[in-house]
């Protein structure tokens, strides 16, 4: 089986096992009807993945490549808050009538700031870092502005990632505040995943381990039958991951610089309740 999925599968039943409920406190999610969304959660998650030896993606439901590759260009590398340079919809609960999420997500990792060797923005900074200082200790981004957070429509979930080169290997650590278990965990994984891909190859590296370190990993009060589905599903293998290896400037990637060679997966059966 995918090594996602038995990630992705042990952690769901620890949350529905061993859990704490949220329903004795006031929440900010509300289901389309009004009503509260309750979470059941566990508390300090941390998943690590090999990228060398296999590509986390999730078979005991289908997962989406390049939809997830887009939003993930959205945000690095159009450094975009408009939905309207998005593809998908996901976002689009969030975003005022000129289709802005405020100073969120991409808006921050285009925020460009002076240093010694010029003006950079935070991935401009990870790119050149990788290239000339691959031994810095400092070679992260951060989307979690304080000063900016009453202006954005939703503070970061995913909102940090650490860089770091071990001899020619890159890996990554992918922090994270919140995950939806059932809607999030693959689409964010195999998101980080594809990024550390394509960095490691412009920058002449290759792709070693990402971290992903959860704070509160939750599944939904109305997600729980549709998990307790998935767990009982025998997962497929994990496919091989394919990246366009001509190209080596990371602004030049497109979510078809992506496939998948041998994915199968299990088709998920019931609409998912969307908690917003």
């Amino acid at each position: 089986m995918s090594y996602a999925d038995t990630l992705f599968l042990q952690t769901c039943r620890e949350i529905l096992e061993h859990g704490v409920w949220d329903t004795d406190q006031e929440v900010r999610p509300r289901w389309e009807d009004g009503t509260p969304a309750h979470t059941v959660k566990c508390f300090g998650v941390v998943h690590r993945y090999d990228l060398r030896r296999e590509f986390p993606i999730l078979t005991v439901r289908k997962q989406y490549l390049k939809s997830a590759v887009d939003e993930l260009l959205w945000i690095w590398q159009k450094k975009s808050n408009n939905i309207h340079d998005l593809h998908s919809h996901i976002w689009d609960s969030w975003a005022d009538e000129q289709g802005s999420i405020g100073k969120a997500y991409g808006y921050q990792l285009g925020v460009k700031h002076r240093y010694p060797e010029g003006e950079f923005d935070q991935v401009d900074r990870v790119l050149y870092d990788l290239k000339h200082n691959p031994a810095s200790r400092r070679i992260l981004t951060s989307l979690y502005n304080h000063h900016d957070l009453s202006e954005m429509a939703l503070y970061p979930c995913a909102w940090s990632v650490t860089f770091n080169v071990s001899g020619h290997t890159l890996n990554a650590i992918l922090n994270q505040r919140s995950q939806d278990m059932l809607t999030a965990n693959g689409w964010n994984v195999m998101q980080y995943a594809v990024l550390l891909h394509m960095l490691a190859q412009v920058s002449g590296l290759e792709a070693g381990e990402l971290v992903h370190v959860i704070a509160d990993a939750h599944i939904y009060d109305r997600h729980v039958p549709i998990v307790e589905k998935l767990l009982q599903r025998e997962p497929y293998p994990a496919p091989r991951f394919q990246l366009d290896s001509s190209i080596q400037d990371f602004y030049q990637f497109t979510p078809e610089s992506v496939s998948l060679d041998g994915y199968e997966a299990h088709a998920l059966d019931d609409k998912i309740p969307v908690a917003i």
